[in-house]
Parts: C-alpha cells; structure tokens; sequence
C-alpha cells in the first residue's frame, strides 16, 4: 500500500472526501516527521514506535577501487514494530 492507496482507503471508510483525507494523512505524516526532527520517540500502540538513532562516522573503505574514505555521521529513522502487530502478523 502506497500514500495514495492509503488516502483513498481512509476516505472510503470514514466516508469524507479525498481532499480532506489527504491532509489528514499528510497531517499525521508531518507530525511523525517534525516529532523525529526534535530527537522525540513516537509511538503508536498497536503498531509500533519510531525513533532516530545516531551512528558516528568512521574510516571506510570502498570495495571498488580498495581506498579509504571517510564516512561522515549521520541520524537514520528506525522503526520498531510492536506486540500487537508482531502477534497479528504471526496468528
């Protein structure tokens, strides 16, 4: 399922347009998004939680050509599914 799927379904179910689906969807995206940009964890019970991790950057190597690059440090959004989806997935 893509955003548009998701959109259409949602509007489908909750019988309002698509117009005011979509920036319902895109409202709760972008808050995902801003809540991850200040470091905080989000947390969807029945589903699952996202957070950033920080990884440090280190000496790498490329295994095309062999020489050392460096490798800068970077925040990467992780996800980790909850109970109840790891249940209902596994039933």
């Amino acid at each position: 399922m893509n955003k548009s799927e998701l959109i259409k379904a949602f509007s489908e179910k909750n019988a309002i347009s698509t117009d005011e689906a979509t920036i319902i969807v895109n409202t709760f995206f972008d808050s995902i998004r801003n809540a991850l940009l200040t470091n905080q964890r989000v947390e969807l019970r029945g589903l699952g939680s996202f957070k950033v991790k920080e990884y440090k950057g280190y000496t790498g190597r490329n295994p095309k050509t062999g020489e050392t690059v460096s490798v800068q440090p970077k925040r990467l959004p992780f996800f980790r599914a909850g109970k109840e989806l790891k249940d209902f997935i596994n039933s």
